[in-house]
């Protein structure tokens, strides 16, 4: 497994997306540990979760990051390496809807309620995870600023954030802001250019949904005929493909694809081993 860095951290090139996991359609807990246990196998040292991560409308808040720590716990090695990054700042609160709180007050609640569900003293990467309209954004960025300064989180990272965000959460943490956390692949690329300043700034991009989403994943190939051709020709899934196509981005990016089942994240983690031409870059960019 090839690695790359959040802040001062070493992690592998590709994470582990633990929404699926416990989200509506989720695998039973037995399914859902070995999938994990799975991604550690592969040299998987990076695993994304939050607060909403459960099944919406009902009263399991935090039900990813439980079933993280119990997978953590009972992996038959040593997981010390493993970065749990987690996020607060986004709300299920009844079927089919969502909902921000980026009050501070909540903010600095919330990530102490995610460190005594994750098990741990210190978060190691926490990331505000929507913009709340009706709070000012540096308001509740200085909440990871209380945050890091308390000890409770040591690194901040941000979610679904536009390029004056990124320049501002920067700002607020006093160039402290490890990672960026946006929607990107080949079916939703409006966010290269928060990845290229993120490339500018020496931030980490960690693309969600990077193979188009839980529903849209396995059709990939059907819909980006050049992803597909490709894949084809290097004899591996479109969905490897495009992972290697996204570390092939920058340095910085490191891609969190979601999986229920341990063979899938078994594949993802296949694309670090992946190095495309000038050429195949430049097709798959232009497609």
């Amino acid at each position: 497994m090839k690695t790359r860095t959040i802040g001062d951290v070493t992690v592998s090139a590709i994470g582990l997306g633990g929404m699926p996991l416990s989200i509506e359609g989720r695998p039973d807990e037995k399914q859902g540990i070995a999938t994990i246990h799975a991604a550690l196998e592969q040299g998987i040292t990076l695993i994304d979760t939050a607060d909403a991560y459960h099944q919406a409308g009902k009263d399991e808040v935090g039900h990813n990051e439980l079933l993280i720590a119990k997978a953590l716990k009972s992996y038959h090695a040593d997981t010390d390496q493993v970065l749990v990054a987690t996020k607060g700042g986004h709300l299920r609160p009844e079927a089919g809807a969502w909902a921000q709180n980026g009050d501070p007050a909540y903010l600095k609640e919330a990530a102490k309620a995610s460190a005594k569900r994750l098990g741990v003293e210190t978060i190691g990467l926490y990331q505000f995870h929507r913009p709340d309209p009706a709070v000012p954004y540096a308001d509740s960025i200085g909440a990871l600023v209380e945050l890091l300064d308390e000890g409770v989180i040591r690194m901040a990272g941000i979610s679904n954030a536009t390029p004056d965000q990124i320049r501002e959460a920067n700002e607020v943490l006093d160039d402290r802001l490890v990672s960026v956390q946006n929607q990107y692949s080949p079916a939703f690329r409006s966010s290269e250019v928060e990845l290229a300043l993120c490339d500018e700034m020496g931030i980490a991009f960690l693309p969600w949904s990077p193979l188009g989403g839980i529903t849209n994943a396995g059709e990939l190939g059907t819909k980006h005929a050049v992803f597909a051709e490709i894949a084809n020709a290097r004899r591996v899934t479109p969905q490897v493909l495009t992972l290697a196509w996204e570390l092939a981005k920058s340095e910085l990016v490191i891609p969190i694809p979601g999986s229920t089942r341990p063979q899938t994240i078994m594949n993802s983690a296949t694309a670090t081993s992946i190095k495309l031409s000038t050429d195949e870059i430049q097709r798959l960019d232009a497609a």
